[in-house]
């Protein structure tokens, strides 16, 4: 016996995403949108992938999905010190998708951009042939020749991020494994923590302000603070960190604390979707006090060195380390 009918291409755009669409976007109708810039800004465009089973469990809420897509590319606009304005949504399913998952999809995705002031503008909706793969390609804007780039610390800057570190990878790791000796030492609440912060990216676009009044480089932190870190740097400079700055949630320090081991994963994890930057010395407390009042903490871990080496962590038992291993890459 043949089971129900499946909603045709066109009935699932209007049923589930066209609910969602923002002013331009004609209702999800036509095969393009339009979006103009406030005057005097500039477009900012970023554009990222999660695939089931790569970023994702495949078994994860299909609304955790969703707002994983797209504070993922909130968290890049957060990091230019620009707001978003809309995003396309590139949506290929695998051959087993149900509308029950695709509701809650949906839903997750429209809480996420109300939250975010962030609209459906458009996109594709396609069979993937294998995994579930969502693409987001985001917009926002800035004020002209405002974007904060990646490429321009300076000598003697100190290094900021915001929130705290480490959570996401530990998330991960105690999801992997769940009967590790130090899992057990954590409260019903701060598992919770954990586990929320690898499921839920936490886009700082309350700091994307002070980010662009203040920082001389920026970016997320989604591939882990030591690699991501020697990415922004690039070349001609290095960096000391000082670990005992860097900003642990309750949860974290007691996973450490039971297994001290674990500090390499935090600094090496990645998800972590925070904002690290370098500010010059003379505007720290300015940074952070307008941070502050917009309800972002900002650690200073580090300053701007010369160099051409990966950065040095000082560690806690007053040993220096370096990951030369870098960040997570797909290749």
């Amino acid at each position: 016996m043949a089971g129900p009918a499946r909603v045709s291409e066109e009935g699932l755009i209007a049923r589930y995403f066209a609910p969602l669409a923002g002013p331009g976007a004609d209702g999800l109708r036509d095969d393009a949108a339009i979006l103009t810039p406030a005057p005097g800004h500039d477009l900012v465009l970023t554009a990222d992938a999660v695939v089931a089973g790569i970023h994702y469990f495949p078994d994860d809420p299909p609304a955790s999905i969703a707002r994983k897509a797209l504070g993922v590319n909130l968290s890049d606009i957060a990091a230019k010190g620009a707001v978003p304005r809309g995003f396309l949504l590139t949506l290929a399913l695998p051959g087993d998708w149900t509308e029950d998952w695709l509701a809650a999809f949906a839903a997750g995705l429209g809480e996420a951009a109300v939250e975010a002031d962030c609209p459906l503008l458009g996109g594709d909706t396609v069979r993937s042939g294998g995994p579930a793969l969502i693409g987001v390609s985001m917009m926002g804007e800035v004020p002209s020749g405002a974007i904060v780039r990646r490429g321009t610390a300076r000598l003697g800057d100190r290094i900021c991020v915001t929130g705290t570190i480490g959570d996401a990878a530990l998330g991960l790791r105690m999801r992997l494994e769940p009967a590790a000796p130090w899992v057990a030492v954590l409260g019903r609440a701060q598992r919770a923590a954990l586990a929320d912060r690898y499921l839920h990216p936490r886009p700082r676009l309350a700091a994307a302000r002070a980010v662009r009044h203040h920082a001389t480089a920026a970016m997320d932190v989604s591939d882990g603070l030591a690699g991501d870190l020697a990415k922004m740097l690039g070349s001609g400079r290095s960096a000391r960190i000082d670990v005992a700055a860097v900003p642990l949630s309750e949860a974290a320090r007691l996973a450490c604390a039971a297994a001290p081991g674990l500090i390499e994963a935090v600094l090496t994890g990645g998800d972590d979707y925070e904002i690290l930057c370098t500010v010059a010395p003379g505007t720290l407390e300015a940074f952070q006090a307008e941070a502050a009042a917009a309800g972002i903490p900002i650690a200073a871990i580090g300053t701007v060195t010369a160099g051409d080496g990966p950065p040095g962590f000082a560690m806690d038992d007053g040993t220096a380390r370096v990951f030369a291993a870098g960040a997570f890459s797909h290749f």
